[in-house]
């Protein structure tokens, strides 16, 4: 895994979904709004307290989670 920083995972915030910070904006939403086209300004404009460098995080770890596989163990 890349070395992530921004990303929270904390049972206590959005029910344990990695986030952003500790805050309670999840990378699933990030990942959401930039696959319908919401460009970064639009992002950061919904969500002020945001930074750029969140935004590269969350894709950054999504991009990570969708290359793991899993793999059964009997």
């Amino acid at each position: 895994m890349p070395k992530l920083e921004r990303i929270t995972i904390n049972p206590a915030v959005m029910g344990g979904k990695p986030c952003l910070r500790g805050l309670r904006v999840t990378v699933g939403t990030i990942v959401g709004l930039m696959a319908v086209g919401k460009t970064r300004d639009e992002i950061l404009r919904l969500y002020p307290y945001l930074e750029n460098g969140d935004i590269d995080e969350a894709m950054a770890y999504a991009a990570w989670r969708v290359e793991e596989q899993e793999v059964a163990v009997a």
